[in-house]
């Protein structure tokens, strides 16, 4: 094969790479001679659930583009990790597979101590249904999240369900409806089994503005931008935010907030030093 005819056909170079790779044994294969190291065509095809004329295809390069469907079936068949099952897509689809919502996968300390390192900058960590899983001493001041109970860390419940966190934006409406089209991005990146659904049902019953928000269909990225925030016990606070996705974890997506000036990282010091280490 020459180097045109491999470079037309990554996918399939890429797939029988892989399938070399594999130990059959370790399947349950009989441990017979082999003309080839690795799976048999036939052998990856039945693990995927789909035919091995399909399979030899993709490999031979023919038959058209897989479905995201048999991608996942191949991407299990094979063994992937995440960063091998991404490239799979990439190559297949020309576009990154669907986030694995993961409720059970604890997060890396070295997030957490990444969090930790920015002083005075509120940070935090975000599931696709806006539940923060992880923030910093910054962030517990300026958001009290240390204080709130699991189902209390949601965003969402907090700006549409909870009066005290509604009082301090100081353009509730603005930050309320960006707050809907920035989930809904999210929302349909996530598997159905997110949860997404029946979140959107609780905040539709609980809160009308929710319900409404939700129906005009806008969509919005987090991305970054200005926030302002009247604060309790430090007046107002003026922040800048960034929001990045956590690379290996397509399912997360850190915000970190920088005060927009001295005088309110000053409020946001005071803040940390009034609370318990």
């Amino acid at each position: 094969m020459d180097a045109a005819t491999a470079r037309d056909n990554a996918l399939g170079n890429y797939l029988k790479d892989r399938r070399g790779r594999l130990d059959p044994a370790a399947f349950g294969y009989p441990a017979v001679r082999r003309r080839t190291p690795g799976l048999r065509r036939e052998e990856v095809a039945q693990r995927a659930h789909i035919s091995a004329t399909w399979y030899t295809w993709l490999e031979q390069g023919r038959g058209g583009a897989p479905s995201g469907e048999v991608l996942e079936r191949i991407a299990g068949a094979l063994m992937l990790t995440e960063a091998e099952r991404e490239h799979l897509f990439l190559l297949a689809l020309g576009r990154s597979p669907e986030p694995r919502y993961r409720p059970d996968a604890g997060l890396s300390p070295r997030i957490q101590r990444m969090l930790d390192a920015l002083p005075a900058s509120p940070a935090f960590v975000k599931t696709l249904t806006w539940d923060v899983v992880a923030w910093n001493r910054a962030a517990d001041a300026v958001f009290g999240y240390g204080a709130a109970a699991p189902g209390e860390r949601n965003i969402l419940r907090r700006i549409f369900c909870d009066p005290q966190r509604r009082a301090a934006q100081l353009d509730w409406d603005s930050v309320a409806r960006f707050v809907v089209a920035a989930f809904r991005a999210d929302a349909t990146r996530a598997r159905p089994d997110a949860g997404v659904d029946g979140l959107v049902r609780e905040l539709s019953q609980r809160s009308p503005e929710f319900a409404a928000f939700w129906q005009e269909n806008d969509v919005r990225h987090h991305g970054e931008g200005t926030k302002q925030l009247r604060h309790p016990v430090a007046g107002l606070i003026a922040m800048e935010y960034s929001s990045f996705t956590i690379d290996g974890r397509p399912d997360l997506g850190m915000v970190v907030y920088n005060p927009a000036t001295p005088q309110d990282e000053d409020k946001v010091r005071r803040l940390m030093a009034a609370r318990p280490a």
